[in-house]
């Protein structure tokens, strides 16, 4: 009799069978990094968002492109929208948890900004309420999802859906995809001197108004 796999051998076998299927979405991940770097370079911006662990893997993302993935770059505008603590306590408490991001997507969303919303199950009520109040504010949404269809995945312009039943897969797979999208957003990005690092002590006498000495 075998012995029953084990809870490593189980997981790696369920991520196993997801990665190959993922190669196919190569040819989207190319197109979202040339959208997104264009739109972020002209002024635009991201919108993310996500619950749990989600949450976790949109806040990774918005901290590579306001940082850097690799090397050193301009700042990109993205901002996590469940890291508006007081923003999303205050607007679930007066107007209900569904409204916590949707609120902030019609206060912050300007036509041409990307919102992008991450969810394994693609049901959860607030997602789906932000994409609702992401199209009517003329953004363009994305989803990262498990298995499509799903309600999430029809609601956004387009969707990366990862199929697996397992959500800690999926989630594992969403946060390969955010390394890629970052990847291929700096490689659309248009090539630009590093601002200068400036070295040295500089002390400014006469309260500014006398000679700044560069030690």
């Amino acid at each position: 009799m075998m012995a029953a796999p084990t809870p490593l051998d189980a997981h790696l076998t369920n991520l196993a069978a997801a990665l190959a299927p993922f190669r196919r979405h190569e040819t989207l991940l190319a197109r979202w990094g040339e959208a997104l770097a264009r739109r972020l370079v002209d002024g635009g911006r991201l919108l993310v968002a996500g619950n749990g662990g989600s949450a976790a893997e949109a806040q990774h993302l918005t901290a590579e492109l306001v940082g850097k993935l690799r090397d050193d770059r301009q700042p990109l505008s993205a901002i996590a929208l469940h890291a508006e603590t007081s923003a999303m306590t205050a607007i679930g408490n007066d107007y209900g948890y569904d409204e916590v991001f949707a609120r902030q997507v019609r206060a912050h969303g300007r036509p041409g900004d990307v919102l992008l919303l991450l969810s394994t199950s693609g049901t959860s009520a607030n997602l789906l309420a932000a994409a609702r109040a992401g199209r009517d504010s003329g953004l363009t949404c994305w989803a990262l999802t498990g298995p499509a269809p799903n309600p999430l995945a029809e609601l956004c312009h387009d969707v990366l859906a990862v199929g697996s039943v397992d959500s800690q897969v999926v989630q594992e797979l969403h946060l390969v995809t955010s390394h890629l999208l970052c990847e291929y957003v700096e490689r659309a990005l248009p090539v630009a001197p590093a601002a200068p690092v400036r070295t040295g002590v500089e002390v400014v006498l006469d309260g500014g108004a006398g000679q700044q000495v560069q030690a």
